[in-house]
């Protein structure tokens, strides 16, 4: 599954994951724009732009027709967007690969985003809100990203506000995407029993007439905090979900195995030490994980959980005494190597489909990292140590990196100030 890389003479990057006897194939465009290269006033147009791309094209003229045309293929289609980049892909089995290329690179390039369809969609982003607003668990990430950086790209929601969202026009949309949807920002990928040569091919005939445009960089995330934040939302409800989090490290930092490894530790999969601990033995949630996000200036690692209002307060105790734990005491040596050995299972598993795969090493090049196989993760994972966990449990879990946010039946952060003390 090495990964093979060509890029055009307009700056369009060409990466295939050869998956041999594999009987589907996925094709990946990712473009180098999300939340964190909007202003203000514009905040959630990455996302809405995601959707109109598939309205119609100048060849395929709506939505309906698209989506005809892929399901003929028996195709699985979807587009994704986050704080730094914007997917389209169309997944099929391997012998549709030249028509599925042409559906997506249509997609990507020709979107009509017709007026009378944008309108229709904010009704569309509006609900999407919304439902993620009446998701406790879901919406809480949102708010730890506003208590985490405040009134900055990286504060803000990817899909926008209602407000925001009610007021866009087309024009708006056809500057956005002629200024960040250019061929030197983009990466295509696909994955699948192909040849390196067939789709380089497929690129050149697709996408070489585009002209290179200028490199519109996001705004670096600016990093200030000296104390603990806490930031509550009040909903009526028995359950309290909450986040902690931590500032981390950026993506492709040569620390992230130890990271992920700590996070492992901590709380990924049914014998992790918070999963045991809070749902176990003290039996106040239903879930809990910790993990890390990572961008390309900046990282966040994240306890997450949904608990007993009435007991919030003492869970979140207990979470700091495990955090201190770790930074107090090496984790034994068994513990360490279940952690690495759930890590990697979990990574291959993960990895079998051609979607998954496409994923992997497209995020790895759209951050501009360097890209790393699955073995060679593998072995970085092994490598780690427990005084390599224990220095950067010192190194997160500390007073000026933590932040929390709360929703639940709370009318202000007084008593969470008051326990989050590392």
């Amino acid at each position: 599954m090495k990964p093979k890389r060509t890029v055009l003479d307009n700056g369009l990057r060409v990466i295939t994951a050869p998956m041999k006897g594999n009987p589907t194939v996925t094709a990946l465009v990712l473009v180098e724009v999300g939340s964190h290269y909007e202003n203000k006033s514009e905040n959630g147009i990455s996302h809405f732009l995601e959707h109109m791309c598939f309205k119609g094209t100048k060849r395929r003229p709506s939505a309906s027709v698209i989506s005809h045309e892929l399901d003929a293929l028996g195709a699985e289609s979807n587009a994704f967007t986050w704080y730094e980049f914007t997917g389209y892909y169309a997944k099929s089995r391997a012998g549709n690969f030249e028509k599925l290329f042409d559906v997506i690179a249509d997609v990507y390039q020709n979107s009509i985003i017709s007026a009378p369809e944008l309108e229709k969609e904010k009704g569309v982003i509006i609900e999407e809100i919304r439902m993620y607003e009446d998701l406790p668990m879901r919406s809480v990430a949102h708010l730890l990203d506003k208590v985490l950086y405040g009134d900055q790209p990286a504060g803000r929601s990817v899909l926008g506000t209602e407000s925001i969202i009610r007021g866009m026009r087309r024009d708006a949309f056809i500057a956005y995407r002629d200024a960040h949807y250019v061929p030197n920002k983009t990466t295509v990928i696909v994955a699948g029993d192909i040849t390196h040569r067939d789709v380089v091919r497929e690129a050149r005939r697709h996408f070489a007439s585009l002209k290179r445009g200028k490199t519109l960089k996001k705004t670096p995330v600016a990093e200030n905090q000296r104390k603990p934040n806490v930031g509550v939302k009040y909903k009526s409800s028995s359950q309290t979900h909450f986040q902690l989090g931590f500032r981390s490290i950026p993506a492709g930092h040569k620390s992230i195995p130890i990271v992920e490894v700590l996070g492992a530790v901590l709380g990924q999969g049914m014998s992790s030490r918070l999963f045991h601990k809070l749902r176990e033995e003290l039996g106040v949630c239903y879930y809990v994980r910790a993990n890390t996000e990572y961008h390309s200036d900046h990282g966040k690692f994240i306890i997450a959980s949904g608990v007993d209002t009435k007991r919030s307060d003492e869970v979140i105790t207990v979470i700091l005494e495990e955090l201190k734990r770790l930074k107090e005491e090496p984790v034994a040596s068994k513990e360490l190597r279940k952690a690495k050995e759930y890590l990697i299972g979990n990574m291959l598993m993960q990895l079998e489909s051609t979607d998954a795969v496409a994923e992997y090493y497209g995020i790895q090049e759209i951050l501009r990292t360097k890209s790393k196989m699955p073995r060679e993760f593998a072995q970085d994972v092994r490598k780690v140590t427990p005084s390599d966990v224990q220095v950067m449990a010192k190194q997160l879990f500390v007073n000026r990196n933590t932040n929390l946010a709360v929703i639940g039946p709370f009318k202000n952060s007084a008593r969470f100030k008051r326990i989050i003390r590392l």
